[in-house]
């Protein structure tokens, strides 16, 4: 990261800094970098009280934090304890608010479009997690095809009875396959997308790479990858062993895979999401799980976080003593939404995001993070 220095203040002034709105918990993972941009500006962090929806709207209303010039956000966990940045938020934003920085890989919690039509700037931190998540989701691809919740759980068991650690042994070889030669249906082909293509494509584990998106990527990266593009959704999941949901949430918050999506899976498909959980209708993927179109899953994300879907916690973790098989045809892996946090990627996306609201507050360009409106998503509308 650059080092950060204040604007020069006018000749014969008192020097004034710039303000910014620091939303959520103190940084943890930065430190030093934090301190040198809390020097350069003036950083005002409302207590979590203040950031709850009434509390926070009269804050603004009041302009209890002054003409801040930046909003920032370095930790997902906390700081979005007003909810959804809509018009009832953003239209009460001071004219000198030009970005907003914050953690997470998507745009979803935010009206990036209304921000836009105001001038203020958007950053995400996606290239600093994408590599966290990429390898997380390497790890529950791998799960879906060699059973790995059923094979943990049976161990777990052993003290109570040795039958469901003889009975995994054996029956889940039948079950198992190695991801070789298997075609990995990616939605999305962004960062995330891209990083799966190269760990688990040729020579590494020699999956074929297929994804849809909605804009086709250029023939050299599609080369360089070996990733073939299928232009309907339906076409992707009716090719894929292994669906990876890797796409920013829609704006409408409605689900991307659901009945009638899967309907469009090979039968004994596996399917992992490590996007957002209101991607999947899970009373829908439950179904098709305990019906066998969808042989295994993995998800990191969930759509009533942090509550997980019921009837997905009982494939995960109920394993019968007597013969040790898991109930059903499904095997579920369940995590926390871990897939992005590594302190590697929260020491970039903390730089990024202090470099991007840094530079915007000073009068300059978005140097850290990404940024854009989408008006476009992966299902075409």
């Amino acid at each position: 990261m650059a080092t950060i220095s204040p604007p020069t203040p006018p000749a014969g002034s008192a020097p004034n800094r710039p303000i910014v709105l620091h939303i959520g918990d103190p940084v943890k993972y930065n430190p030093t970098t934090y301190a040198e941009f809390s020097t350069a500006f003036e950083v005002i962090r409302p207590s979590t009280a203040e950031r709850e929806r009434g509390a926070f709207i009269q804050a603004l209303k009041e302009r209890r934090w002054g003409n801040f010039s930046a909003i920032f956000r370095p930790f997902w966990g906390t700081g979005g304890e007003m909810g959804r940045w809509d018009a009832e938020l953003i239209d009460l934003l001071p004219d000198t608010v030009k970005v907003f920085a914050s953690a997470g890989a998507g745009f979803d919690w935010a009206d990036t479009k209304l921000l836009g039509e105001k001038g203020i700037i958007y950053c995400n931190s996606g290239l600093a997690a994408a590599e966290a998540v990429a390898d997380f989701a390497v790890a529950m691809i791998i799960s879906t095809f060699r059973h790995l919740p059923w094979c943990m759980t049976a161990a777990t068991l052993s003290p109570q009875s040795t039958q469901p650690f003889q009975a995994c042994h054996a029956l889940a070889t039948a079950a198992s396959h190695n991801p070789r030669g298997h075609v990995l249906g990616l939605i999305g082909f962004g960062n995330i997308g891209q990083q799966l293509a190269a760990k688990l494509g040729n020579p590494a584990f020699g999956m074929r790479i297929a994804y849809h998106d909605v804009v086709r990527k250029p023939p050299a990266l599609e080369a360089a990858l070996g990733a073939s593009f299928h232009p309907t959704l339906a076409s992707l999941l009716q090719a894929s062993d292994c669906v990876v949901l890797a796409t920013p949430a829609f704006p409408d918050g409605k689900p991307l895979i659901t009945s009638s999506t899967l309907a469009s899976f090979r039968r004994g498909a596996r399917f992992v999401n490590v996007a957002r959980g209101s991607l999947v209708d899970e009373d829908a993927l439950a179904d098709a799980l305990e019906s066998g179109i969808v042989s295994a899953a993995a998800l990191d994300v969930h759509a009533d976080e942090p509550r997980v879907h019921p009837r997905l916690v009982a494939m995960a973790t109920q394993l019968s003593v007597e013969d040790g098989r898991l109930p059903g045809p499904g095997r579920v892996m369940l995590t926390c939404h871990n897939a992005g946090g590594t302190v590697d990627a929260y020491r970039v996306r903390g730089a990024e995001h202090e470099e991007c609201a840094g530079g915007v507050a000073r009068g300059g360009g978005a140097d850290g993070g990404e940024f854009g409106v989408f008006e476009e998503d992966v299902r075409g509308e």
